[in-house]
């Protein structure tokens, strides 16, 4: 009697730990690693001989390797791609600064995706996808957010640490579910430990962790401990005897190489301390992780003999390192040589966890899944679009289409005759050296058509014609400042100080106190201006020496308007750094 209650235990056990395993399986945690300004060439596994980084090539050993992966030529573009499966113009998002860093609400990002399974979400680093409500992580599907604001620490945009200089990456004061808290040591080692945190909190069910550093985007600021590994090589050495382009590196730019270097062996450090977590905790197996970069590198340095780095349509901007690795369901070791991109890691996740596609969105990705079965699967012919220059796509300027074994670039006028653009046959010409346009113009203008059609659809897309609004006076958010890489008007508006800008906002009706912060001391008797529309507040300023103006007890109505402030001395009119809007009723 008792061994038979002890074999229907067993059974029992047996039973329910296989259906553990199937519930497991159908919806496995996620976490996606994207570094910042890392090339394709600073990793040991893509064949840079100096800079160290063993657990990201343990990774890439480990991993489906993705060989050829693309993604936009700079930050908040590919972050708008990789969270929504869709062209970043699709999203509203154009820019990395100038007021087109922001990502419009009603795009469906992978952490809204997930919620359709319960997964508890997470993002720790670099967002870039808009600094105030409704468009901050915590808007877009994630429960918790640690993240610094705007493009980087340090820039304008990030006012919480852009006063500290050369030491913003140090004892920063971060955004912790909206709020300011500061915080201890090095920011990658401080992302890093705080997701750390949030998976051990929430191993018992499914999640999604975006650990999205960085580092190494300039200023390049590292622990001098990790510096000192670097400090005495000569980062254009070793590849004498390689036959592919190599940039040119002045001293400045080996300096650069070796913080740089730094950094990333900083990463890979902080990646190692991730892995034995999810090792401990026995989660590894049912863990896919994903690894990419988000653009090609800031400087020259190695990039595996790419043209172009970051900004660039040329390979050396737009192609990057791109693992996956999900031991529960996929082998590993293995190289994928077809095309793939940015786009496709949300329509891949969509199927490998079990959830549904956002509805009513034109998914411009494809699902991985089938390349990974070795499913007989053409994608070389599906045509990829690359753009970058400042405020919106400039019709033919660093533009580019790569179709099949072909490669249109465009660095000319909007009229420009087909003979002015470059034609390369990437399969044959990898490096993208030779321009075979001349014999080639059926070809060229083949792909040109394709080129004019994808552009003038992306152009027209609803949030990119009615750009995302800060929303000033709701309840979640208040009170409201606006930092100067959301500001728009002048064309790369930074921390000049005269310079013409303004604010798309959407004002809940209240009365309002509003503070302009200065980025150095103003002169009394000067005028301090807010436009908005049609109304116009102005104020004496009699204080000498201030680098705040108030204006308190403003009514304003619901209003959909171009924000406009200005201190008015003299002949300057000078911007704020920053405004705060606080409604008090």
């Amino acid at each position: 009697m008792n061994l038979q209650k002890i074999a229907i235990a067993v059974i029992y056990l047996l039973v329910f730990t296989q259906i553990g395993i199937a519930q497991s399986n159908e919806h496995p945690n996620v976490i996606i690693i994207m570094t910042d300004d890392q090339g394709y060439g600073d990793l040991g596994s893509t064949g840079n001989p100096h800079v160290k980084t063993p657990v990201i090539d343990g990774l890439a050993k480990e991993s489906l390797r993705f060989n050829n992966f693309y993604v936009s030529p700079v930050c908040a573009p590919t972050r708008a791609s990789l969270m929504t499966g869709r062209y970043s113009l699709r999203t509203g998002v154009r820019d990395t600064y100038n007021g087109g860093a922001t990502m419009a609400s009603n795009e469906v990002t992978i952490a809204e995706m997930l919620k359709q399974a319960n997964y508890t979400t997470g993002i720790f680093g670099k967002w870039h996808l808009g600094d105030n409500f409704p468009s901050r992580p915590s808007d877009q599907g994630f429960d918790e957010s640690l993240i610094h604001l705007s493009g980087g620490m340090g820039q304008v945009g990030d006012f919480t640490t852009y006063f500290k200089g050369d030491k913003s990456y140090f004892d920063p004061i971060l955004w912790h579910n909206n709020k300011k808290e500061a915080y201890d040591g090095y920011c990658s080692d401080i992302f890093t430990d705080n997701a750390i945190e949030f998976i051990e909190k929430n191993k018992e069910t499914p999640f999604f962790c975006y650990l999205s550093f960085n580092a190494p985007h300039s200023p390049l600021q590292v622990p001098e401990k990790y510096y000192k590994q670097y400090a005495n090589i000569d980062p254009s050495s070793g590849f004498k005897n390689d036959d592919r382009p190599f940039v040119k590196m002045n001293e400045k730019n080996k300096e650069d190489a070796r913080k740089v270097y730094a950094m990333v062996t900083n990463i890979d450090d902080n990646l190692g301390k991730l892995f034995k977590k999810l090792d401990d905790l026995n989660i590894a197996d049912n863990t896919l992780i994903i690894f990419m970069t988000d653009n090609g590198p800031q400087q020259p340095r190695y990039v595996a003999g790419m043209r172009g780095r970051k900004g660039s349509v040329y390979k050396g901007g737009v192609r990057v390192p791109f693992y996956m690795k999900y031991p529960m369901a996929f082998k590993g070791d293995k190289d994928i040589d077809n095309l793939a991109t940015h786009m496709d890691v949300l329509p891949t996740l969509s199927q490998i966890c079990n959830v549904d596609l956002p509805k009513e969105k034109s998914i411009d990705g494809k699902s991985l899944v089938p390349v990974i079965k070795g499913e007989s699967i053409n994608w070389d012919h599906r045509p990829l679009f690359f753009y970058w220059s400042r405020r919106y796509p400039e019709l033919y300027n660093n533009m580019a289409i790569q179709k099949g074994n072909y490669k249109l670039v465009g660095h000319t006028d909007y009229d420009a005759e087909i003979e002015n653009f470059e034609l390369f046959n990437i399969h044959e010409d990898p490096y993208e050296q030779n321009n075979i346009i001349l014999n080639n113009k059926n070809t060229a203008n083949n792909l040109k058509k394709e080129l004019d059609y994808t552009y003038k659809e992306l152009i027209n897309s609803e949030n990119l014609v009615n750009q995302p609004r800060i929303i000033i006076g709701s309840d979640h958010e208040n009170p409201v400042i606006l930092n100067r890489n959301d500001a728009s008007g002048q064309r790369g508006i930074w921390d000049q100080e005269e310079i013409y800008g303004k604010w798309k906002v959407s004002i809940k009706e209240g009365t309002y106190n509003i503070r302009f912060k200065f980025i150095k001391k103003v002169k009394a008797n000067g005028k301090m201006y807010l436009e908005t529309n049609t109304m116009v507040n102005q104020i004496v300023n009699q204080i000498d020496d201030t680098d705040i103006i108030e204006m308190n007890n403003i009514h304003f109505s619901d209003m959909d308007c171009d924000l406009i402030p200005f201190y008015n001395i003299g002949s300057k009119k000078i911007l704020p750094f920053w405004v705060e809007l606080e409604k008090i009723n």
